[in-house]
């Protein structure tokens, strides 16, 4: 008798295999549909070839645009560009400091200035008249000196002093104080012009004058001339003087004068005093505050004009 191989488990599943797959393609296809399906085919019309390359489309996720920034380089450059605005920030802040610090320095130093020239305008004068004015006499080599002479360039200050060489004391230790002061000027490369005006023209000529002031700073020049032409200087500068009456020929005596020097600027106006008082130290400073807040009259109108005329009226 003939009998049948037992069938593999394989050749019993195939049946049910095809079987299924007939069904999901009818079910794909719809009932009435004689057109059979392939299980994983795919539309033919136009329509559904564009529907699914649409939804395929949608699917795809979208990719982000490329970097302009060089790969491995954006991070620096960031970090680099943050530095710099970062940089130029405290740049800005510390010039604003700089300049307004500056500003401020120049402007408190202005201020200064214009307080001590306001002093200086209401010195010149004591009510009326002027301090300072014409005047005709000569030096120790008998040349004319006039109040022209005391203007001098490059802000440079003159120092006047009256007195006489027969002095037993007081002139003595003025001029020696105005020794010390010329001394202190020098080290600072100020450079103050000196004179000595006699009250006692009668006795002092050019030649006793010249070989008296040797003993003092070889800066200082004496000036003489007329009783008129000295008692005129003397009037000029608000300075008292007198002689004994009666004097005769030979005979000794004492000059009474007014001890101070006459502190005058760059353009031969008068600017202060200084007096039997004062030391040489304080003298000095003085002086140069004077020449430091000294503004020549030419400049002093331009600053006028400008936009911080106001503070110059």
């Amino acid at each position: 008798m003939f009998r049948l191989a037992p069938l593999t488990r394989q050749a019993r599943l195939m049946p049910l295999r095809q079987f299924s797959h007939s069904i999901r393609a009818f079910q794909k296809v719809g009932p009435g549909s004689s057109d059979p399906v392939k299980p994983d085919a795919k539309p033919t019309t136009e329509a559904g070839a564009k529907a699914d390359a649409a939804t395929e489309t949608d699917a795809k996720p979208k990719k982000r645009p490329l970097s302009r920034v060089a790969i491995g380089g954006s991070n620096q450059s960031q970090g680099r560009s943050n530095n710099s605005i970062e940089f130029a920030s405290w740049k800005a802040v510390m010039v604003l400091i700089v300049g307004g610090g500056l500003f401020t320095w120049w402007f408190s130093r202005e201020k200064e200035r214009l307080r001590i020239q306001k002093e200086v305008e209401s010195k010149r004068s004591y009510g009326k008249p002027l301090i300072g004015g014409p005047f005709k006499l000569v030096d120790t080599n008998n040349q004319p000196f006039t109040e022209k002479d005391l203007v001098h360039d490059n802000k440079e200050f003159s120092i006047i002093y009256f007195g006489f060489t027969h002095c037993p004391d007081v002139c003595p230790d003025e001029l020696d104080k105005l020794g010390e002061m010329l001394a202190a000027l020098r080290k600072d490369n100020i450079k103050l012009h000196p004179y000595f005006i006699t009250c006692d023209p009668a006795r002092d000529s050019p030649e006793i004058i010249k070989e008296y002031l040797e003993d003092f700073d070889p800066s200082i020049v004496g000036l003489t001339g007329t009783y008129e032409n000295v008692k005129n200087a003397c009037k000029q500068y608000r300075v008292y003087f007198s002689t004994p009456p009666d004097v005769k020929p030979g005979q000794d005596y004492l000059v009474d004068h007014s001890i101070f020097f006459y502190l005058m600027d760059a353009e031969g106006k008068f600017v202060d005093v200084i007096g039997r008082e004062a030391t040489a130290e304080q003298g000095v400073e003085k002086i140069k505050g004077h020449i430091d807040a000294f503004i020549p009259e030419s400049e002093r109108q331009a600053r006028k004009e400008g936009w911080l005329g106001f503070l110059y009226k």
